[in-house]
């Protein structure tokens, strides 16, 4: 194969997602695991790939493969304390809240359009923030007030959400922001400007 051969949209939307994941390396290597490591380009890397790669299964292979390897470099580098194995625990329920927003990205951002990209974000965070919570409480998640485990109950099932609010504030800003870099950076690459309306 040579270089001829090779298509530059693919190499652009690859290193966008290297990227990404790069960044979430640099910002989640807090070991205090602050909100604002929340504040990475996840939720914008999957709504990208979602919607610009041709075949499916590069939509869900490449943000997932990077978000992979983003945490094993944290979990088992710089927050080694929170390490179950490889990963993490419940670390299933994150991955199932990114394949969901790849779908996302899949369905909301057909057309790339400001509207589009906005409202995807939105529900990007939402879902992100109701299945990785939910991981977070069943996994026997620690309850920041009381420092032991979440309770089994409505009242720890509540509490774990409304403690993850600031994180899922966090999420969301980092997926509108990094949804408007990485699908702005496409258009201008392509020189296309990013449409106001579908």
């Amino acid at each position: 194969m040579s270089l001829k051969n090779l298509n530059p949209q693919f190499g652009v939307l690859l290193l966008f997602i290297l990227a990404a994941g790069v960044i979430r390396v640099v910002l989640g290597a807090d070991a205090n695991m602050s909100p604002i490591a929340m504040f990475s380009p996840l939720g914008a890397m999957a709504l990208f790939g979602g919607s610009t790669f041709a075949k499916s299964w590069k939509a869900f292979v490449f943000p997932l493969l990077a978000l992979f390897l983003s945490d094993v470099v944290l979990m088992q580098v710089f927050n080694k304390q929170y390490a179950q194995g490889l990963l993490y625990s419940g670390w299933y329920w994150t991955y199932l809240s990114f394949v969901l927003i790849v779908v996302v990205g899949q369905v909301m951002i057909k057309k790339i359009a400001v509207g589009n990209i906005v409202a995807a974000s939105i529900v990007a965070a939402i879902v992100h923030w109701i299945v990785s919570d939910f991981g977070v409480w069943i996994s026997g998640g620690t309850d920041m007030t009381t420092m032991q485990p979440y309770t089994k109950d409505m009242a720890g099932f509540i509490s774990c959400y409304a403690q993850a609010i600031p994180y899922m504030r966090f999420f969301l800003a980092g997926t509108l922001i990094y949804s408007a870099v990485f699908f702005g950076g496409l258009a201008l690459a392509y020189g296309k400007k990013l449409r106001t309306a579908q």
